[in-house]
């Protein structure tokens, strides 16, 4: 059986950044708290907390006066910082660099479509950090659209200005921007505005683990339950080969699954860390 781990897997630059960011404050022997998990994957997670991270929610911030704390790469709305400051905590703002970008053009959108008294749509999911973080950015006046019953929401006689969460996947996209344009142009509203702001390297994955997964008998596709991206990326891979199965840890994995004979590719989600690929692969190969 021959066992191939996907060279286009791993961490994405925004997650490799926050990480290594963690793991710079860590190495040091200083307490560090991260706002939120720092990875959508338990044993990159746990890996973490060994070396003394400390996952914390934000109602956790009061008892944390003079503490470090770390924006993860998801990022965080304006009141965050704004309470840290008022705390005296220090942040370590490993936002990612993409996600950065965004929430700025989303503020200069609302203050441009709040003067025009139009709207500012976020196609993502409800809660998702990142969202949160973006919707701050509008005061929580932005409309998230996760699904088309969202558009009820909108007022399609006045500007509509389109974002999307950097994870998102571009066809979904596509498919609220055409619905937009169609309730636009019936409430005889102005132009839809579509910022397209799906991270390249996101959306570059879909058709790499395509083509990965064409290539093997086998594909066992390594994320943590909690990722949005796994759960997308492992259905383009099932959609290709119907012999992909998703895990989280090497306990996961069944002979059964395998024949002597297979070519097995090993992929994961862009929260996959590559030792649990390689940690993955591993174990295949000694069945």
């Amino acid at each position: 059986m021959q066992v191939t781990i996907d060279p286009d897997a791993g961490f994405c630059f925004g997650v490799s950044r926050a990480i290594a960011a963690a793991e710079n404050e860590l190495s040091t022997g200083g307490e560090l708290y991260c706002l939120g998990d720092i990875v959508h994957n338990s044993e990159e997670l746990e890996r973490l907390k060994s070396k003394g991270l400390k996952i914390i929610t934000h109602d956790d911030l009061p008892r944390l006066s003079g503490k470090k704390v770390l924006i993860r790469a998801h990022g965080e709305p304006p009141d965050t910082f704004e309470t840290a400051s008022k705390l005296n905590i220090t942040l370590i703002d490993a936002t990612c660099p993409i996600v950065n970008k965004l929430q700025q053009r989303i503020s200069k959108s609302y203050l441009s479509s709040d003067a025009e008294g139009g709207s500012v749509l976020i196609y993502g999911k409800p809660g998702h950090a990142e969202v949160v973080g973006l919707v701050g950015q509008t005061n929580g006046n932005a409309i998230v659209i996760n699904q088309m019953e969202d558009l009820n929401q909108v007022d399609f006689s006045k500007p509509v200005h389109l974002y999307s969460q950097t994870t998102m996947d571009k066809e979904g996209l596509d498919a609220i921007a055409a619905e937009i344009e169609k309730r636009l142009e019936t409430a005889g509203g102005q132009a839809l505005k579509v910022h397209n702001t799906i991270c390249r390297q996101v959306s570059g994955r879909a058709p790499l683990v395509r083509a990965f997964a064409k290539k093997h008998d086998v594909i066992v596709f390594v994320s943590g339950k909690k990722s949005s991206n796994g759960a997308w990326l492992f259905s383009i891979s099932l959609s290709e080969n119907k012999r992909s199965y998703f895990v989280s840890a090497t306990e996961e994995l069944e002979k059964e699954w395998f024949k002597p004979e297979d070519s097995v590719g090993v992929t994961g989600a862009t929260s996959t860390p590559p030792w649990l690929l390689q940690e993955i692969a591993g174990e295949i190969s000694t069945f």
